[in-house]
């Protein structure tokens, strides 16, 4: 029975979910499986995958062939490297301590390209963030600025009725002044006239 490991597409439209499985090349893509391997989410960046490596290496060695987006997703998770340095065990190349010391320094040195594309990611969003901000500061600005000069119409024909009132007041108490003036000179003949009559 040729044993395929391949994916098996989960998820809803538009956004799909994979498993890694080995399968019957026979049946169908989303059909009956041997064994579920991992899983694999292309809708986040990066993709989140998820793998049995020891499951997978098994199946490998049993004879099992992936297919091209499988291969490449067990390349990615290091499945092919240790399956190629068991390899070297079977040989008499290499013993098991070098090959559990060898793939722990790839993980290592691969956890740390992905956390740095994680950061990378990261900082790319937060400039995005900052540069969209300061873009919608400076429309704001504009549209504070050009309603800067109707502000300060309004302010300068308030500023005119105030002072056309303030005049019309001041015309109104000098006018009041000036006749409550006449008023006590008027009154002021009138009892200097009934004086001298006495």
């Amino acid at each position: 029975m040729p044993v395929k490991i391949r994916l098996q597409r989960h998820g809803k439209k538009g956004k799909p979910f994979y498993w890694v499985v080995a399968a019957d090349s026979r049946s169908k893509r989303d059909g009956k499986f041997l064994e579920k391997l991992g899983t694999y989410n292309p809708n986040t960046n990066p993709a989140t995958i998820n793998l049995d490596v020891d499951g997978s290496v098994k199946w490998l060695q049993n004879g099992a062939q992936p297919t091209d987006t499988a291969r490449a997703i067990l390349s990615y998770k290091g499945v092919m490297l240790k399956h190629h340095l068991l390899g070297g065990v079977r040989k008499g190349a290499l013993t098991e301590e070098q090959v559990e010391k060898k793939f722990s320094t790839w993980l290592a040195d691969k956890e740390k390209g992905i956390q740095a594309k994680v950061d990378g990611l990261d900082k790319a969003k937060a400039d995005a963030k900052a540069k969209a901000l300061e873009a919608e500061k400076e429309i704001s600005d504009k549209r504070a600025a050009a309603a800067l000069p109707e502000v300060e119409e309004e302010a300068v024909e308030e500023a005119t009725e105030a002072t056309a009132e303030a005049e019309e007041t001041a015309e109104v108490t000098t006018e009041e002044t000036a006749v409550e003036e006449a008023a006590p000179a008027e009154e002021a003949p009138a009892t200097e006239a009934s004086a001298e009559e006495e």
